[in-house]
């Protein structure tokens, strides 16, 4: 599942409201993780934003972390975490929070994120058992 989560490039094919998303820069260090950082354009009905992310792979730790950088939000963060429950089941954790520079912007797209984000984690489960099979 770390793998899945890690394949930013692949997200707009399954991740709700993404349309795109370019990776600008990777960089492996000595310490195992990789720092990759993004561009995501988010889409809805006439509403499109970009934003550019850093994301953290950390494999060693089971952790992904990404730190907002720039675009229509005055904050952004998020986490995973994977808890390995045997050979081939693990507990994902995700954890969010954003907060939209824009008031208006805020009350535009505010209820729409916040019905995305809660059927992220059913667009990964659905990814996973697309790419792994159903358990």
């Amino acid at each position: 599942m770390f793998d899945l989560v890690a394949d930013v490039d692949r997200y707009p094919e399954f991740v709700p409201l993404c349309q795109s998303l370019k990776v600008r820069q990777r960089t492996p260090k000595p310490d195992g993780t990789e720092v990759i950082v993004a561009d995501m354009t988010v889409s809805f009905k006439l509403v499109k934003e970009m934003f550019t992310s850093e994301v953290t792979l950390d494999p060693a730790s089971r952790k992904i972390t990404v730190r907002y950088l720039r675009g229509p939000f005055s904050n952004m963060e998020n986490r995973w975490t994977f808890e390995s429950k045997g050979d081939d089941a693990c507990d994902v954790g995700f954890f969010i929070t954003y907060e939209f520079k824009s008031r208006m912007l805020a009350l535009l797209m505010g209820s729409v994120f916040d019905a995305a984000f809660a059927r992220f984690s059913a667009a990964f489960e659905k990814r996973a058992d697309a790419v792994y099979g159903k358990a």
